[in-house]
């Protein structure tokens, strides 16, 4: 197992060195156009790790609706197996209280 986690950092710091690589080789500025002549200047980097940002952002954001269907799913399948299984359980025989009896000496 530590293995795996030795490989995991360093696959991490590979990706962190080759992204610092990225952002330092492209620091040119870039002009973005817009409609109605409106334009935005910006490094390169900044609108290359802006669009990635955003992607990733509609990504989970589309990925939500499903997960919370799944959830509230379960959620009742859960308390579903709960009833069940409070129906099937053996039920204790109701006590009787016994009058009190004295003890005899």
């Amino acid at each position: 197992m530590a293995f795996v986690r030795l490989l995991t950092s360093f696959l991490w710091v590979a990706v962190f060195v080759v992204a610092l690589l990225f952002a330092i080789k492209n620091t040119d500025p870039v002009t973005l156009q817009f409609y109605f002549d409106q334009s935005w200047q910006a490094p390169l980097v900044f609108v290359v790790l802006a669009s990635f940002a955003v992607g990733a952002a509609c990504g989970v954001i589309a990925c939500l609706p499903p997960i919370v269907r799944q959830r509230r799913e379960l959620a009742g399948l859960q308390k579903e197996l709960r009833l069940r299984a409070a129906e099937t359980a053996p039920r204790e025989p109701a006590r009787t209280l016994a009058p009190d009896v004295p003890s005899q000496p």
